[in-house]
C-alpha cells in the first residue's frame, strides 16, 4: 500500500533496517532484451554496473535518477528460467547464514563480497522458497519504492504458513499481521518508527486512508498456495506499483509479455499478473483506496 500523494516530492531511501526487503533483481537469458522490455514498460533507464572484462552485465535500473532494480544475465550452468529475486537487508550476511541453518533452511550460496557494493548470500526456506540477503556496502538498496514503476511489495507464497512463521521469525524476527481475505502480512516490529523518522506523519497518513493498526511495520506479504496450485512450488514474488493496471497490462502485451491474470479488483488495489518475454512473472498493482473494503471472492487468491 502506498500513501504517496500525486505530485508530492519523491523521497529517496538511503538504507533499510535489519529484516526489511531492500532490493530486487532478475536473472535473464538475454539481459539486453529484458532491458528493452522493462524500459518500455516502466520507463526505467539503465546503466551497466560491471567493470570492463566482466563475464556478464548487471544493468542497474533507475527511475527519477534513483536505483529501483537490476537486470543481469544467467550464470553458466544456472537454470535457464528467468525470475525476480528478493533481497532482505541484514547487518551481517554471515550471521544470517547461521540463523538460516539453525532454523532448518538451506544455504544455497555462502556469503560473498560483491566488490565494494556489499556482501550477499542466497538461501532457501524449509519449503524451498529462495531468497537473498544483502549486507550493505556502497549499495544501499532500492532508492525509489512505492512510486509508479518501482517496487511496491515482496511476498511469499507458501503451503505451510505455520512453518514459514517459525522460520522467518527465527531468521529475521518477523511477526504476522492478519488482513481481510485470508492473507497475512509480515511485519517487523519497529519498522514503522524507522520510517516515521525519515517521513514524519507517515503513520497518520496511513490511518487516514484506513490502514489497520500495525500496518506501518509491514515489510512483506504472505499468501497460502491453494489446492488448485499443485504444481506451484513455494516462492517469493515481487509487486510493482503502477498508475494504471489496465494500461500496464496492455503495454506489457504490446512489448511481447504475457498477461497471465487480466486486471482485477482486490482489497486496496487493482492488479494484474504479467510474465515478461523470458518467463519472469510479477504483479503490477494500482493503489485504489476505494477498494479497501472489497471482499475477495473465494478462490480468487493470485499466486505468481
Amino acid at each position: 500500500m502506498s500513501t504517496t500523494q500525486k505530485g508530492a516530492a519523491v523521497l529517496e531511501r538511503d538504507g533499510y533496517m535489519q529484516g526489511v526487503p531492500c532490493w530486487i533483481d532478475t536473472g535473464q537469458p538475454d539481459p539486453e532484451a529484458a532491458v528493452e522490455f522493462y524500459g518500455g514498460l516502466f520507463g526505467w533507464e539503465f546503466e551497466d554496473a560491471m567493470p570492463p572484462g566482466s563475464p556478464g552485465p548487471y544493468f542497474i535500473a533507475r527511475l527519477h535518477g534513483g536505483d529501483v532494480a537490476a537486470v543481469g544475465g544467467k550464470p553458466e550452468g544456472a537454470p535457464p528460467e528467468a525470475a525476480w529475486n528478493t533481497y532482505i537487508w541484514v547487518d551481517s550476511a554471515d550471521d544470517a547464514a547461521a540463523r538460516v541453518r539453525a532454523a532448518g533452511g538451506t544455504v544455497l550460496m555462502e556469503p560473498f563480497d560483491v566488490m565494494s557494493a556489499g556482501r550477499m548470500a542466497v538461501f532457501a526456506d524449509p519449503e524451498g522458497a529462495e531468497f537473498r540477503v544483502w549486507q550493505s556496502g556502497d549499495h544501499k538498496g532500492a532508492r525509489i519504492v512505492n512510486e509508479p514503476g518501482s517496487l511496491n511489495f515482496n511476498g511469499l507464497n507458501t503451503r505451510d504458513l505455520s512453518a514459514a512463521k517459525a522460520f522467518y521469525g527465527a531468521v529475521f524476527g518477523w511477526e504476522t499481521l492478519g488482513m481481510s481475505g485470508g492473507n497475512d502480512m509480515w511485519r517487523q516490529p519497529g519498522y514503522g518508527e524507522f520510517l516515521e523518522q525519515r517521513d514524519p506523519g507517515l503513520r497518520e497518513r496511513m490511518a487516514e486512508v484506513g490502514a489497520p493498526e500495525g500496518f506501518a511495520d509491514v515489510v512483506a506479504t504472505v499468501s497460502p498456495l491453494g489446492d488448485d496450485q499443485v504444481g506451484v512450488p513455494a516462492h517469493w514474488r515481487v509487486t510493482f506499483a503502477v498508475e494504471d493496471a489496465d494500461a500496464t497490462a496492455k503495454r506489457a502485451d504490446a512489448l511481447g509479455g504475457h498477461v497471465v491474470v487480466p486486471p482485477l479488483d482486490a482489497p486496496w488495489v487493482r492488479m494484474t499478473v504479467i510474465t515478461d518475454p523470458q518467463g519472469a512473472t510479477f504483479i503490477a498493482s494500482q493503489f485504489v483506496p476505494e477498494n479497501k473494503d472489497l471482499v475477495p471472492q473465494a478462490g480468487s487468491a493470485v499466486a505468481t
